[in-house]
């Protein structure tokens, strides 16, 4: 019995391997998941769940392939792909959890979270996920043309491209504070996220408890699938 955490997958037509390589993970090294938790941007956009692109039809059914085998797959919003809906889950088969969640890791409390409302420091980023996940600017979007969303999701993907290039990469990780204090509010001393793309396992004190942070790492020529069972928790390298 194991349980499958991933994040930051990115899948989109400009990498048509990494999609393939997403493919065989779920056909192949998933199947001995008992529970597959996506931790954000599974998708490198999703425009909505009526317009569903061409590249991810096959990435959809073959999700729905894995959950109707009986593994459970639960998916979190990231920064890229927070407008899935029902419509979504119905066609995966998959069950869409909020940001952030607790389960019971094996006896271990564990906050899972997609990691992007911990980087406090990045005050222009907080200022944009404020209003793009509010429902008003969310149901305005929805009601565009799918060649409108189209052409605004690709001028804000330039933009944060033009921003990222001129930040600094401290302001775009975490800020520790900001990590001890949603892990004391959540009593838990484990927390798994992702979206920084900063792979590590960090261990430190909180209120002289040991605890620890583990930061998934993003997909590029390889996957990275962090699997936990009752032994502890480790990295396995997917490659086709």
């Amino acid at each position: 019995m194991s349980i499958h955490f991933i994040s930051d997958l990115h899948l989109s037509a400009g990498q048509p391997a990494l999609n393939q390589l997403f493919l065989y993970y779920l056909e192949h090294q998933a199947q001995d998941a008992s529970a597959i938790f996506i931790l954000g941007d599974l998708f490198e956009v999703w425009l909505g769940d009526d317009m569903v692109l061409p590249e991810y039809q096959e990435i959809l059914t073959a999700i729905k392939k894995r959950t109707d085998s009986g593994t459970p797959v639960y998916i979190m919003y990231g920064n890229r792909d927070f407008l899935m809906q029902k419509q979504f889950e119905q066609l995966t088969g998959s069950h869409l959890i909020n940001d952030p969640t607790i389960i019971d890791l094996f006896g271990t409390a564990t906050l899972l979270m997609h990691g992007d409302t911990l980087c406090t420091d990045d005050i222009d980023y907080q200022k944009f996920r404020s209003m793009v996940r509010n429902p008003t600017w969310q149901k305005e979007l929805l009601n565009k043309t799918p060649d409108e969303r189209l052409a605004l999701a690709n001028e804000y993907r330039a933009l944060s491209k033009e921003a990222t290039g001129t930040k600094e990469n401290q302001i775009m990780d975490v800020n520790q504070d900001a990590v001890s204090a949603v892990m004391q509010q959540y009593d838990v001393s484990r927390l798994i996220h992702g979206h920084t793309h900063r792979p590590a396992t960090h261990h430190f004190l909180i209120e002289n408890n040991e605890v620890s942070r583990v930061v998934l790492s993003d997909w590029n020529d390889c996957g990275f699938v962090l699997i936990c069972n009752e032994s502890g928790c480790e990295t396995q390298t997917i490659k086709t």
